[in-house]
């Protein structure tokens, strides 16, 4: 079987090629299994990154489901998955916070057509050489700030003020209101986190994320915990999708967000191309990376119309659409038929879900996004270890724009440092 690396700079979605190819019964059944799996792994996520993101947990879903549709239908990749993901977490709790909802939802549009401008362009190949020491440095600093940012729905702490968002001024309030933790919410969220590592050490194909989030809240419900749920802080999820609107706009609002929607256009395709990048090495595919960035772009847009967050590709969502046995982009948009299918059945059910829940879920996201083992590697040379830390710690404190650039800029500088003294020696 061919594996697409002579078409791979085509602007054709690789759902065309699959259905040109032939699609059978066998192949929909595969599918549908996969897709089935993947909303099962997404439904929990999808939620608990809305809420850590600082908006309701609907927003994920819609999210997800818009954007992991419009993803898989058009984009350049067999088997990637679209959807909220943790690395976006710091940057749109930062925009709500800072502009609101409707701010948030023009940076996610701006974003969406930069994002289909750098694919048309044929810009994405840029994105591939970003230096590894970089992604590992600033990926590390965002999975920190996420777990900092999970502590006090984790701990079910209560903050006489709202929480600050630089992360040192954050752990600083948080300490300060460790006399107020509850102990049910605390020990309910770590039972989750180690449940959810546990299972995937013994039963790796489970749904652990759905299993301990359903078992907590059947646990909190039966128990009458007294803690936060989805239902106390947010009253009860829609029952599916709202109607389309455009984003409110005005050029005053546009400048003021055009800086994090470039934030978000370059993490969104760097982290789309690295989860495509994923599956290629998984399957022996090959992605369209142009495509791929217009699919993004264009599941951006469709996700602010419709009031979601930021989508990119996912690479633990990715990767399980492969183990399920996917073959073709139709599992993708099958995973977003189901969460819709949730949504109109069963939103109700959501409003008992422990926050302190989810926070465990996301606990477990932030320890699986770090690369520790290549951190570890890299800090041990003095070149991949300068622009790993640097990288990692801007990110972490100032954010994650400045900690890429300079990352970039000191790989660079540290190139031709090491070139000039690889010249002068043979001088």
């Amino acid at each position: 079987m061919p594996n697409g690396a002579a078409t791979a700079h085509r602007y054709k979605p690789k759902l065309a090629t699959t259905l040109r190819e032939g699609y059978d019964a066998a192949a929909f059944q595969r599918d549908a299994m996969a897709g089935l799996t993947v909303a099962i792994l997404a439904l929990p996520l999808s939620m608990a990154i809305a809420v850590a993101s600082g908006v309701g947990p609907e927003r994920g879903l819609w999210t997800a489901i818009v954007g992991g549709f419009l993803v898989s239908a058009l984009g350049g990749s067999r088997y990637q998955i679209g959807g909220p993901a943790g690395a976006f977490i710091v940057l749109v709790s930062a925009t709500v916070a800072r502009f609101g909802i409707e701010g948030l939802l023009l940076t996610v549009l701006m974003s969406g057509l930069m994002l289909t401008v750098v694919g048309l362009t044929r810009l994405g190949s840029l994105i591939r050489y970003i230096p590894h020491p970089v992604t590992v440095g600033f990926t590390a600093g965002i999975a920190v700030t996420i777990l900092a940012s999970q502590i006090r729905d984790l701990a079910g702490l209560s903050l006489s003020r709202p929480e600050p968002g630089p992360l040192v001024p954050k752990l600083a309030a948080l300490a300060g209101a460790a006399p107020t933790v509850t102990p049910a919410a605390l020990a309910l969220g770590l039972g989750v986190a180690a449940f959810i590592l546990w299972l995937h050490r013994v039963r790796p194909n489970w749904p652990g994320m759905l299993y301990g989030v359903v078992g907590a809240t059947l646990l909190a419900y039966l128990l009458h915990l007294p803690i936060e749920t989805i239902g106390t802080r947010f009253g009860e999820l829609p029952r599916g999708l709202p109607l389309p609107s455009v984003p409110t706009f005005s050029p005053g609002l546009a400048m003021d967000v055009l800086p994090s929607a470039l934030a978000f256009t370059l993490l969104g395709g760097v982290e789309s191309l690295l989860s495509a990048t994923v599956a290629d090495k998984m399957t022996g595919r090959v992605h369209r990376s142009n495509m791929e960035l217009v699919a993004q772009g264009l599941a951006n847009v469709g996700s602010a119309l419709f009031g979601g967050i930021a989508v990119t590709g996912t690479i633990a969502r990715t990767a399980a659409n492969i183990r399920a046995g996917a073959r073709t982009p139709i599992s993708g948009m099958l995973h977003a038929a189901f969460l819709l299918a949730f949504m109109l059945l069963a939103a109700p059910l959501a409003s008992y879900v422990p926050l302190s829940a989810l926070a465990g879920v996301l606990v477990v996201v932030a320890w699986n996004m770090a690369e520790k083992e290549e951190f570890v590697a890299m800090a041990r040379d003095w070149r991949t270890g300068a622009v790993l830390f640097a990288t990692f710690g801007l990110t972490l404190l100032h954010d994650l724009t400045a900690g890429i650039v300079a990352g970039c800029l000191l790989a660079a500088f540290l190139r031709l440092f090491t070139k000039a003294q690889g010249d002068g020696a043979h001088t």
